[in-house]
């Protein structure tokens, strides 16, 4: 299974014209946690995916979204 996480979290935050700086403050993180999200390097857990999609106004499905990859 591959996700889309990092792709959409840079993806709808963008679409806000919010920073990273700004995102962060809105989780009460730091701007690397952001990054490493955008990254790739790691995963909100389901807190923050649930965070996130409130923030963005979407809903967890559309945040995640992924592929099954057989």
């Amino acid at each position: 299974m591959k996700t889309k996480i990092a792709e959409n979290i840079k993806f709808y935050r963008k679409q806000l014209n919010m920073t990273q700086d700004e995102l962060a403050a809105k989780l009460c993180s730091k701007k690397s946690l952001i990054c490493n999200y955008e990254r790739g390097y790691s995963t909100p857990d389901i807190y923050t995916l649930c965070r996130l999609a409130k923030i963005f106004d979407v809903t967890l499905d559309e945040l995640v979204e992924y592929e099954i990859n057989d």
